[in-house]
């Protein structure tokens, strides 16, 4: 219980520590300081005195290696190189990534844009293009310090985590152990059905809130969950609706995507698979950030009674979903 009660390492992350950190690398503020929307690193729209504002994100302690962190830089830089739109990190000093008392930040410009309407086919074969030419290059060589996605660090420890750290109710711990082993038995299943297929690097959450649209097309931000994956993680996000519609969907992407990039039909195999690891995966993260307060402020239903119910019935579905035959191409 201690850990749960000790001050959270970001209560030390005061206005005046973010001015100073970048005041540390000869950027001076002029204290405007707007605090944007991210739980997991604290990101900043920060006044810089007689020039524009910059983007500043201090990462959450202990979430990434230095090397992983400049690992993601390096590979927004190579994007930038190949003139694909993406937001890097500054390199100021000489570096990316800087340190200021126990915190690690990066600084970026800031980049405006409105969400893409993720209705119009137009939209979705112009984001498959890009995304394609990201994957072009993350297929250039692999990741050495960012972690891949799989089944083991998406699905397996995460269930053991929530089981083993008293988040589940009492009453519904057994229900949901029952269906979130058979909900992993349908994800092997489904990487069996899809066999072997290339692993590359990805951004690794492309959703439409991490791509910002402007009249001369898309631009993506936040590659922070970057790592190693199949195609289809960058691509299955982009789909809503029912499966008519996903079918659609799929199709105005991957009419883009083949442009620049092959695709192999039995990454459709993963699809409902990828989405069942991301539903646990969400759970645990909320799990594993409950200590910090801006979680309970901003997530107040996750841990209820009704939280969990929800959660039994939506694996059984994913269950259920993932028995049925892919999305057609």
């Amino acid at each position: 219980m201690a850990a749960m009660t000790a001050p959270h390492p970001y209560s030390a992350l005061s206005p005046d520590c973010v001015l100073d950190a970048l005041d540390s690398i000869g950027l001076r503020g002029d204290g405007r300081l707007l605090a944007l929307n991210s739980y997991e690193n604290r990101v900043y729209q920060v006044g810089i005195e007689d020039d524009k504002p910059l983007i500043a994100k201090f990462y959450r302690p202990g979430r990434w290696t230095d090397e992983a962190i400049l690992e993601e830089h390096a590979f927004t830089q190579e994007l930038v190189t190949a003139e694909i739109p993406v937001v890097p990190a500054l390199a100021l000093n000489g570096s990316t990534l800087h340190h200021y008392e126990g915190f690690r930040f990066a600084v970026f410009t800031r980049h405006g844009g409105r969400a893409p309407e993720l209705g119009d086919p137009a939209v979705l074969e112009w984001t498959g293009r890009f995304i394609a030419r990201i994957h072009a290059v993350g297929a250039a060589k692999p990741f050495q310090h960012r972690p891949a996605l799989d089944i083991a660090s998406f699905g397996t420890e995460p269930c053991e985590f929530l089981q083993a750290n008293g988040f589940i109710p009492p009453d519904l711990k057994e229900a949901y152990a029952s269906i979130a082993q058979q909900a992993l038995d349908g994800v092997r299943r489904c990487y069996d059905r899809a066999g072997e297929l290339p692993q590359l690097r990805l951004h690794g959450d492309c959703h439409g809130g991490n791509v910002l649209w402007t009249d001369a097309g898309p631009h993506f931000v936040d590659f922070d969950d970057a790592r190693m994956g199949p195609a289809i993680q960058d691509l299955w996000m982009m789909l809503s609706g029912e499966r008519a519609e996903q079918v659609r969907q799929m199709g105005d992407i991957l009419a883009g995507y083949e442009d620049f990039c092959e695709f192999n039909p039995r990454q459709m195999h993963l699809v409902e698979a990828l989405r069942t690891l991301r539903l646990i995966h969400y759970s645990a993260w909320l799990a594993r950030r409950w200590d910090d307060p801006a979680f309970p402020a901003a997530f107040p239903w996750f841990n209820t009674q009704h939280y969990w119910q929800n959660r039994v019935l939506e694996l059984r579905e994913q269950v259920a979903l993932m028995d049925e035959p892919p999305l057609p191409i």
